[in-house]
Order: C-alpha cells, then sequence, then structure tokens
C-alpha cells in the first residue's frame, strides 16, 4: 500500500455480529448473509469470519458476484437474487449456484433444458414492492407443479422483499396477507428454504410465519436501526403520529428498539501529505468555493472523490480531534487544522470518533449508501486474531 489511505474491516467484528444475532433470533435454520457489491464494499474475503460465526447461506446479485466467490469458497451455498439470462443457467447450475425465478415464461422455458447437475431454484414472489416477483397465483401454482415435476430441478426456496419496514405505515402487513394469499395453494413443507424478512424487518417484527430463513445484510454489517424518542417537542409529535397511525391501520405489533448487541467493523483512514499557512479572504480548493475567514492552517489528505470522501462529510479526526472538511478534489480534501497537527498523522474519515451515523447525517443518507459510496480503489485491510492483511479488490 503506497498511498496511505485504506478502509479497516475487522473481520472478527463480524463474526461476532453473526454470532450475536443468530442467539437472539435463534428460531432459523437459515442465516443467509447478503455479501453483493463486495460484501457491502467490505470485501468477499470477510466471508470466513461471517460462516464461523454462522452464515450457512450466501446472497449476491448477479452471476459474476456468484462466480468470484465461489472461485475461493466452493461448499458454501450461494443464491443469486436477481434471475438470470436463460443461456447462463447452465453455468450457474455447474457451479452449484442457486437461481431465483421471477415469472411463468421463464420457467416455462427453463424446464425445457436438461442439466448436467441438479438446478436449485428459489421463486420471488412479488408482496408489493413491484421490482420482481411473481403477483398471481395462478403463476405461482403452476411454477410449483413445473419444477415439482422436473427430476433435475429443485423448489429450494421462497421468497421476497418487502418495501417499507412497516413501524408506521400499513405496507409491511398488507404484503404479508398478500403473500398469504398467494402462497395459499403450495405445499409449504416440501419447501426447505422460506425467506421473507431483511434485516430491519427481523428487528422490526415478530417472526414471519412459516419461515425457515433470514437474511442478514446491512445489521450484519453492525448497523441496527434503533429508534429512540427522547423528551423534545419535536419527538413528542412524532411519537404521537406514530400512535395515530397504529390505530388507523390497525399496524401488527413492531419493536422500534432491541438489545441486540452488534458493531461496525468498517472504518476508513488517510494521512496527513501537506500542511500551509493560508492568509485571509484566500481561496482553498477549486472554484473559489471556501474563502478563508482569516488566517489559517490547511491540512491536505490523500482521499477525495473518487475514492467516495467528498466534503458534505463534515468533518475528519485528527488524533481524537474533530476538524472541518474545507473542500474537496477527485484524489484530495483540504481541512481547517491547528498547530497540533503533523504530517503523517493519521486521518480518521469515519470510525471510532466520527461515527458512521454522523456522516449518515451530515450526508443525508445511510449506511447502504455509505459503505457502496467508498471505492475499490481505496485498499482494505483486514483485521483478524489481531493480524491485519492488505487486500487491492
Amino acid at each position: 500500500m503506497y498511498r496511505k489511505t485504506y478502509a479497516l474491516i475487522n473481520n472478527d467484528i463480524l463474526e461476532q455480529n453473526v454470532k450475536n444475532i443468530k442467539e437472539k433470533y435463534n428460531d432459523y435454520k437459515y442465516y443467509i448473509g447478503v455479501v453483493k457489491n463486495n460484501a457491502y464494499n467490505h470485501g468477499i474475503h470477510i466471508i470466513p469470519s461471517l460462516i464461523k460465526g454462522g452464515i450457512n447461506y450466501l446472497a449476491v446479485s448477479s452471476l459474476d458476484e456468484a462466480l468470484e466467490i465461489r472461485k475461493y469458497y466452493l461448499d458454501i451455498p450461494i443464491l443469486i437474487l436477481e434471475p438470470i439470462d436463460l443461456e447462463d443457467v447452465e453455468v450457474a447450475c455447474k457451479n452449484d449456484i442457486t437461481i431465483s425465478v421471477e415469472n411463468l415464461d421463464y420457467v416455462k422455458e427453463l424446464v425445457t433444458k436438461k442439466y448436467k447437475k441438479e438446478l436449485k431454484i428459489h421463486m420471488i414472489i412479488n408482496s408489493g414492492m413491484n421490482r420482481l416477483g411473481f403477483q398471481n397465483k395462478e403463476d405461482i401454482n403452476e411454477t410449483y407443479k413445473l419444477i415439482q415435476e422436473k427430476d433435475n430441478m429443485v423448489l429450494e426456496g421462497l421468497f421476497t422483499h418487502f418495501a417499507t419496514s412497516g413501524f408506521m405505515d400499513p405496507y409491511y402487513d398488507e404484503a404479508i396477507n398478500k403473500i398469504d394469499e398467494l402462497i395459499s395453494d403450495l405445499d409449504l413443507s416440501s419447501i426447505p428454504i422460506i425467506h421473507f424478512a431483511r434485516s430491519l424487518t427481523l428487528i422490526r417484527h415478530d417472526k414471519c410465519k412459516y419461515t425457515t430463513g433470514i437474511r442478514l445484510g446491512i445489521l450484519m454489517y453492525g448497523y441496527n436501526s434503533i429508534i429512540k424518542y427522547s423528551t423534545s417537542f419535536q419527538d413528542y409529535l412524532r411519537c404521537k403520529k406514530r400512535e395515530s397511525y397504529l390505530k388507523k391501520y390497525n399496524i401488527s405489533n413492531t419493536y422500534l428498539e432491541n438489545d441486540l448487541k452488534v458493531k461496525p467493523a468498517f472504518s476508513l483512514y488517510s494521512k496527513v501529505i501537506s500542511i500551509r499557512e493560508v492568509k485571509k479572504d484566500e481561496i482553498v480548493g477549486y472554484d473559489a468555493k471556501y474563502k478563508a475567514l482569516e488566517d489559517m492552517l490547511v491540512a491536505t489528505i490523500p482521499i477525495g472523490y473518487a475514492d467516495g470522501v467528498t466534503k458534505e462529510f463534515g468533518n475528519v479526526s485528527i488524533n481524537k480531534k474533530k476538524y472541518k472538511i474545507l473542500n474537496d478534489c477527485m484524489d484530495m480534501i483540504m481541512v481547517e487544522v491547528d498547530n497540533t497537527v503533523k504530517i503523517n498523522d493519521e486521518v480518521e474519515i469515519f470510525g471510532s470518533v466520527i461515527s458512521q451515523e454522523e456522516v449518515c447525517k451530515n450526508l443525508g443518507t445511510n449506511a447502504y449508501h455509505l459503505y457502496s459510496s467508498i471505492s475499490n480503489r481505496v485498499v482494505r485491510v483486514h483485521i483478524e486474531n489481531n493480524e491485519k492483511s492488505e487486500i487491492k479488490y
């Protein structure tokens, strides 16, 4: 690593996160770790730690992602959450990768093919999100029958994706009712893996009936979405609004808080490469977007918007103290500092001092977008058993 900008990934924390989730939510047989987008940009080399924690199935978004994982991990089952082209199904089958189906025409074509190995299939049910999935009972019943009749195919799973976490709207309960109706004719005992809930619905609701699996995404990576109302008047109004919604829509039991202990494993660092004096009324960075209000010291940090970091992040931390980001470039940011800061000092972009929640609030986004924004040109340094290893993706 020549450019001292890196993401620090603590594999041991991820392993413990999974163990803690399994201990609290222990009535599932399948714990499906969602590792799409290079494991939420943590890097696929976290997978052994997830497996040690108790993940026994993986889920990705594409055949390319699945094949990349299969290079390193030969035995763990892998599900592709999106449909793939029919001409690529043989590749998936050959590599023991499970496919998803979401419409009858695709399945009718699929069952005309012969595969050298058993093809595992999961059906997607459209429960109201209108992104993917079967949406009428007749097509679901016919698909079930077509697959069950094929010797070289097995309907291993059934899943949906809820549009909301359902703690302040009727859509979750409507989705559950819709699923009940759509799959009411199926022999669910013949389908080993039924996975409806994701991280946010897991912590917000009681277990979905007849489900045997849970998909773990952002929760597994350490982001526990706890909602606490303060004593402020604004939160008093929010609380009253939620009470009104619960009553109006007869919303089922939901949980805003929990005692689950998970921690983020992803932190981001760089270093100071330059410090200079800037006089009052001089500009800092492109387009004269920042003009010094007084004489100041400005440090340059080698991380920028090409890495996913912009001035909207707000602050960085140097020697446990926060400093304001003044401007950004493709490869660098400029930060107002004081005379305690020295060249080569480590800079925390987010981690122990500047939390992910703080950055997300400044950006007006969430942890999904934050993780995804950190580009793969940033080296990942993994910690496992107190040993560091550097991986360039």
